[in-house]
């Protein structure tokens, strides 16, 4: 099993990348571990927040495989723990899933159509965070989970 981190938006900026290199390297100790950075929309200043959406949503659909696991990050989703994000990670690798998804939306979120593609939605939090430390986040995160499912001790609960 492959996992994914995809995020519309820009290059890591300076004050994250090293965090993100670092939490990456770890997951990759457990399971492929990719970053894939998704353009925002061109023309944003002149469309609505819906036209942004859809614009986006475009590259995110035709880059989808149908045995994708993909995990929205949603502020409308639930909130996971990290022993359920643990849990689901394991399951989907019992299952012999090819790839889980993580995605990150753009500054207006997730288009109607990529959501419903989802699996599931994850909020992280009922906080609203800048993508760049959502990213830093959600790397940690998952490499909290996997050194759970090793019972490793990285996480104390």
């Amino acid at each position: 099993m492959k996992i994914y981190f995809w995020s519309i938006g820009k290059a890591h900026d300076p004050y994250v990348k090293e965090g993100i290199e670092l939490f990456t390297k770890r997951i990759s100790h457990y399971y492929p571990v990719e970053w894939k950075i998704f353009p925002t929309a061109k023309n944003a200043a002149a469309s609505s927040e819906e036209e942004i959406k859809k614009a986006e949503a475009i590259p995110l659909l035709n880059a989808l495989q149908n045995e994708d696991v993909l995990i929205a990050l949603d502020e409308n989703g639930k909130q996971w723990n990290s022993i359920k994000l643990a849990g689901f990670i394991q399951q989907k690798a019992n299952e012999s899933a090819k790839n889980i998804i993580f995605l990150i939306g753009g500054a207006y979120g997730l288009h109607e159509s990529i959501l419903k593609k989802a699996s599931n939605k994850w909020s992280l939090s009922q906080l609203v965070f800048p993508h760049q430390l959502v990213r830093l986040i959600l790397a940690e995160q998952v490499y909290r989970a996997c050194t759970i499912i090793r019972n490793e001790k990285y996480h104390h609960s």
